[in-house]
């Protein structure tokens, strides 16, 4: 499934979307060059849980906790950690507080992920650093994430 969006505005509607279908526990996997529009996605999730705080890429910091939404939103961005070395991260941590978890760059530690994920690859449409039109594609991987790809759709759609 293949989906057009065509402004900053639009990527965050489908995130919104997300963030409404969203269940704890869930994990989110963007994948996507720079620029992108991974954190303006996930400013749309975020959103929709009720974070009121400035949504920031976590590149530097690698996790982001929001705490105070409707559920735990735990931000991360895997773009550092090349080498896949998880040690000073508590993963299973973040997966036993059924939170939201959004994984930018997830590559570099797809082999230590649960089988079971709904996946965003975000692709820029033509080279113009200030375009804004991407297309997404989903994959979903995992009966719950089939169901909760299925209510995104039906959210966009409407």
């Amino acid at each position: 499934m293949q989906l057009k969006i065509d402004s900053a505005a639009s990527m965050q509607q489908l995130g919104l979307a997300l963030g409404q279908t969203a269940f704890p526990g869930g994990l989110l996997l963007l994948t996507g060059d720079l620029g992108a529009g991974k954190t303006t996605l996930t400013k749309g999730i975020a959103r929709a849980l009720g974070i009121r705080r400035p949504i920031k890429s976590p590149t530097f910091t690698i996790v982001r906790e929001y705490r105070e939404g409707t559920m735990p939103l735990f931000h991360m961005d895997m773009y550092r950690l090349e080498d896949g070395d998880l040690s000073s991260i508590d993963m299973p941590g973040y997966f036993a507080e059924q939170g939201l978890i959004v994984i930018e760059w997830p590559q570099f530690i797809m082999d230590q992920l649960p089988a079971e994920f709904l996946q965003l690859t975000l692709k820029r449409i033509d080279d113009h650093w200030d375009s804004t039109t991407r297309t997404v594609e989903f994959t979903a991987r995992g009966k719950k994430n089939k169901a909760w790809l299925n209510q995104v759709l039906q959210k966009v759609k409407n």
